[in-house]
């Protein structure tokens, strides 16, 4: 019998025509490449006879229920996002896509792009529309200022700048 599993928070559902594009392409990755790799592998494993103490035929196995977990996540995940595709009308606010400039107490500058749930990656400046400092800045102009409550405790942050990829 199989328990369920506690579901975490919900994610938001948004995401940029270049995340989806990425998800996409990891999905035909996994499934048109190294699933039929693996399971080569693991047919040529099990064709060594006893299977308990095969390493090749083990980890293959492994590796194939992890891909699965992962092909079957991403086909859902693709089906429930919704691709964001155009800015909103007023560009001096801080929107969804938006690549902001924040200015700290100390004056040091960050520059973020808030993007979906399932494409942040802080080291690139991608921060997740979820994240604190994302819901803070979200709906924000030029020059406001924003508290952030952090594990350090709260810090204070100035819109220094708004940016929009797709603007010509």
């Amino acid at each position: 019998m199989l328990r369920p599993r506690p579901g975490g928070p919900r994610k938001s559902p948004y995401i940029t025509p270049q995340g989806e594009q990425r998800l996409r392409e990891e999905l035909t990755q996994l499934w048109k490449v190294e699933r039929p790799q693996v399971t080569a592998a693991v047919h040529e494993a099990a064709k060594n006879g006893d299977r308990s103490e095969n390493g090749d035929y083990i980890y293959g196995k492994r590796r194939l229920r992890e891909i699965d977990r992962r092909v079957r996540y991403l086909t859902k995940r693709l089906d429930e996002v919704k691709v964001v595709r155009e800015v909103h009308a007023d560009r001096g606010k801080v929107y969804f896509g938006a690549w902001i400039t924040l200015e700290d107490e100390d004056g040091k500058a960050l520059r973020y792009r808030i993007v979906g749930p399932d494409e942040f990656d802080v080291a690139k400046g991608l921060i997740s529309m979820d994240s604190p400092v994302a819901r803070a800045v979200l709906g924000k102009r030029l020059d406001d200022e924003i508290r952030v409550h952090t594990p350090a405790g709260e810090r204070e942050y100035v819109v220094t700048a708004i940016e929009y990829p797709y603007d010509n």
